[in-house]
């Protein structure tokens, strides 16, 4: 697996599961994670023959993987139990939504709650959700299910956040509820991982205080992250660094001085605490 990342202070990287070498040492014509995006679809460079050592993971301090991510998709209802456990119908088509960049944060956050009360953006029950987003690599239109691949750079979780009790008062509020600043959290790596990633067996689990709240796995998604990306590349350009959230198995109510975490099994984590 290989991985592209920056540092809590800007530097690009990028890494295997023996560490990280800075992104120029790789890419010498690359001065972000972003100019690597188009290249990630056909996999990157063996770090092996790359003129620097490796720095390991626990010695690094990440920020969010891309400094400048693009159109930002959430993805509702996209597991069956999760559809169920709100009482909804499953989405015959894709229920996507926008989240502006500035709603994203990276990792250890914090996820910082609206006032409980007193003003008229106000929320007073916010939830959490695990989800593996998707990240494009490549310009592209109208691409089809089995050609996805050509233009995905690579696989992240991310922990999206939603004020419910905004977005109950009325569905239309959907765009404030899931719009705060701070409410997704993106991962410290973009998992790049090639051509041909089986997701099926992947579990995104929610975890809120080291306590594993919902769980489940890419098969019982409705809409699989190939068919999202040829979805909506049908309605609009997708370009590199776009980041499609795929939905969540599960959301949980937090709290200030909560921890949430995004697992997603083979993919990676993200935690960040929760403040008010």
């Amino acid at each position: 697996m290989r991985y592209l990342a920056r540092t809590a202070d800007g530097r690009p990287l990028v890494g295997d599961d023996e560490g990280f070498v800075p992104l120029a040492a790789a890419y010498p014509d690359a001065e972000r994670v972003r100019d690597v995006l188009p290249r990630a679809p056909d996999g990157l460079r063996d770090l092996d023959g790359v003129p620097a050592d490796r720095t390991p993971r626990e010695t690094l301090s990440f920020g969010p993987f891309v400094d400048e991510p693009g159109k930002l998709f959430g993805i509702g209802l996209n597991y069956a139990d999760h559809a169920a456990d709100l009482s909804e119908d499953p989405p015959e088509e894709p229920a996507s939504f926008f989240k502006p960049a500035s709603a994203a944060t990276g990792p250890g956050g914090p996820i910082r709650l609206p006032p409980e009360r007193g003003s008229e953006v106000a929320a007073e029950r916010v939830t959490a959700e695990a989800e593996l987003a998707v990240v494009i690599g490549r310009t592209c239109r109208n691409v089809a299910v089995d050609a996805v691949d050509e233009v995905v750079a690579g696989f992240a979780p991310v922990v999206d956040v939603t004020a419910e009790d905004v977005l109950e008062r009325n569905p239309r509020f959907l765009t404030r509820a899931k719009s705060y600043d701070t409410f997704l959290v993106l991962s410290p790596h973009l998992a790049v991982t090639g051509p041909g990633t089986d997701l099926e067996d992947v579990e995104v689990r929610t975890v809120v205080n080291d306590a594993v709240e919902s769980r489940n796995v890419a098969s019982n998604m409705h809409f699989s992250p190939r068919e999202l990306v040829a979805f909506h590349s049908e309605v609009m350009t997708l370009e590199p660094g776009d980041v499609i959230s795929t939905g969540t198995p599960g959301a949980h109510p937090i709290d200030p001085g909560d921890r949430v975490r995004a697992e997603v099994e083979g993919i990676g984590t993200v935690a960040a605490d929760v403040v008010r």
